[in-house]
């Protein structure tokens, strides 16, 4: 099945101002960037999507090779990873962390097996790259991409795209 489409836009706009006696000044800003995938598995492409909205009151570990099956029930096996959305609920009453699986983290952005990210009540955290090279998954070794509540239940939604 191939992927088609694949996409991840990342917008901020906004507009300063300040009013002078004579005058307001403003000072707008519109940054944005995109990456499209094109089908496959090199630089700028993508073959692998899941999503899921989950609720976990302890470590939600998503083994990435093997395990998490697609839209249409089929086993998927990453074997990297190149776009990882984490969106945490804003009734949450706890921060959702992401990583720090030890040994066998997919390590991903974080740098090292026991590196997080948090993720606060109503937030969202965006992961992408568009290289050949992008995340590495190692089936037994390298897969596990964790995902636990700093404190009580947390539901969160997360896409992984590689």
């Amino acid at each position: 099945m191939p992927l088609s489409g694949a996409s991840v836009a990342l917008t901020v706009a906004g507009t300063l101002t300040n009013s002078l006696d004579l005058q307001t000044v403003s000072a707008p800003l519109s940054f944005g960037r995109s990456i499209a995938l094109a089908n496959g598995t090199g630089a700028g492409q993508a073959d692998k999507l899941w999503a899921d909205t989950r609720t976990t009151s302890g470590n939600d570990d998503l083994d990435l090779a093997g395990v998490l099956t697609d839209a249409f029930g089929v086993v998927i096996t990453f074997v990297k990873v190149k776009v990882i959305v984490v969106a945490a609920d804003a009734a949450n009453t706890g921060n959702v962390i992401i990583g720090g699986a030890g040994a066998t983290a997919m390590i991903g952005p974080f740098g090292a097996n026991t590196h997080t990210a948090h993720v606060r009540p109503g937030g969202v955290a965006l992961f992408a790259c568009s290289d050949a090279t992008a995340w590495a998954v190692g089936a037994g070794a390298t897969d596990i991409l964790r995902i636990a509540p700093s404190a009580g239940s947390i539901t969160y939604s997360v896409v992984i795209v590689g």
